[in-house]
């Protein structure tokens, strides 16, 4: 199963007032395991990065200035992306983005349903909790020390460990859950019993062995234990 942890950064909050995206970053889960195949393009947004937006990032008008258009890296994001599942913390507003931008230069948009919202899974897992990806780093005890400045590839790479914590660890399908050790199944488990082999297993005492232990047996005189029949 291949799945595709993304993270956008933005302009601004809303698209549909000209807030555009200035970078994309993405890692490549295969059954739940890191492949090493990233994605990352930082993108001219082709409007002036507001100052807000310059703290949060650290990415500047001059810096993005010479840096692609969305319209020319398209194709390449969705060929990397294809019809993998998107894992994405707050999947509603980076899919707003992509899609928006997807259709401005008129190319497919990505179903809704192709994403997984890490936020959604970490309120159902943990309700009433705090759900950024911060407060789930330090509930997993993830180390987060070097997001000093938010940078797609980054949070990516951070959210991806998330998400396998919040699936059960990485090897969640070696999990057991409690309806699965309840009710009829723990039952069965406490009526277990070994049953007898069809056929004995043959002795693994060679002749040499035997007559040793005879010979040992010997000297210990008639009153040993393994002398008594």
């Amino acid at each position: 199963m291949r799945e595709i942890v993304l993270d956008t950064e933005t302009t601004g909050f809303d698209p549909e007032t000209g807030d555009r995206i200035v970078e994309i970053g993405a890692v490549e889960l295969w059954n739940h395991v890191a492949t090493g195949r990233t994605y990352h393009q930082y993108i001219n947004p082709e409007r002036g990065m507001p100052q807000e937006a310059f703290e949060v990032h650290g990415l500047g008008d001059d810096f993005l200035r010479d840096k692609p258009v969305f319209a020319k890296i398209a194709d390449e994001f969705l060929a990397f992306v294809g019809d993998a599942t998107l894992v994405i913390h707050n999947a509603p507003f980076d899919m707003k983005f992509l899609n928006a931008e997807l259709r401005w230069c008129k190319r497919k948009l990505l179903p809704m349903e192709q994403a997984l919202d890490t936020v959604a899974m970490a309120r159902k897992k943990f309700p009433g909790s705090p759900a950024s990806l911060d407060a789930l780093c330090r509930r997993f005890a993830i180390d987060n020390s070097s997001r000093t400045l938010h940078g797609a590839l980054l949070d990516s790479e951070i959210l991806a460990e998330v998400y396998l914590e919040l699936i059960g660890g990485k090897q969640p399908d070696f999990g057991l859950s409690q309806s699965q050790s309840s009710g009829a199944a723990a039952a069965a488990d406490a009526d277990w019993r070994p049953r007898p082999r069809p056929e004995p297993l043959p002795s693994r005492i060679t002749d040499e062995e035997k007559a040793a232990h005879a010979a040992f047996v010997e000297k210990l005189g008639d009153k040993a234990l393994w002398a008594r029949t």
